[in-house]
């Protein structure tokens, strides 16, 4: 189960996207959405933790190895969104001189991905884990087998470089009296 306090961070986002009805704040929508997207970045890591703290808890000690490794666990869709919405909220996050902040809409969109992965990742490993078969033993490699071994391949000719078949190269340039 994901951590309470990945939900309240993923509330106070919300809050921050959308204040309620006769707030007064100070903060632009900018440094909202800003604020928003470390909220969610936070969020995210908290249930990357409590996921992999179910499957394996050596694993919540490596920081971008978490989201690598995760699809073999989850499904590769699952992976990808997790990395995909991680490193749009950690290019929100850097405040850049000669960038505008992110918009708000873009930081609820990224609110929605988070929520569904969290729900996601809730629910466990997807996709059981199959381990990779072990290669032969040496003695079964000295012994014949019954199938004959095939060539490998003949390599492919790399084309060389210059004009295309059929047309001629250009005359040299010569320069002028």
């Amino acid at each position: 189960m994901t951590d309470d306090t990945a939900r309240a961070d993923v509330n106070a986002a919300r809050s921050l996207l959308h204040p309620a009805a006769g707030t007064m704040t100070s903060l632009g929508p900018g440094v909202r959405a800003r604020a928003a997207a470390l909220l969610l970045r936070q969020a995210l890591e908290r249930g990357l933790d409590g996921f992999w703290q179910r499957v394996t808890p050596h694993m919540t000690r490596v920081g971008k190895h978490r989201i690598l490794c995760l699809g073999p666990y989850t499904g590769r869709e699952t992976a990808r969104r997790c990395y995909l919405t991680w490193s749009a909220l950690s290019t929100a996050c850097h405040y850049r001189v000669n960038e505008l902040p992110p918009a708000p809409l873009e930081i609820q969109s990224r609110l929605l991905e988070v929520e569904a992965l969290l729900s996601t990742l809730d629910r466990g490993r997807t996709v059981p884990y199959a381990v990779p078969p072990q290669p032969p033993a040496p003695e079964d490699a000295a012994r014949p087998s019954a199938t004959p071994a095939t060539p490998p391949p003949a390599p492919r000719p790399v084309p060389k470089p210059g004009p295309p078949p059929g047309r001629r190269t250009a005359p040299p340039f010569a320069a002028g009296p």
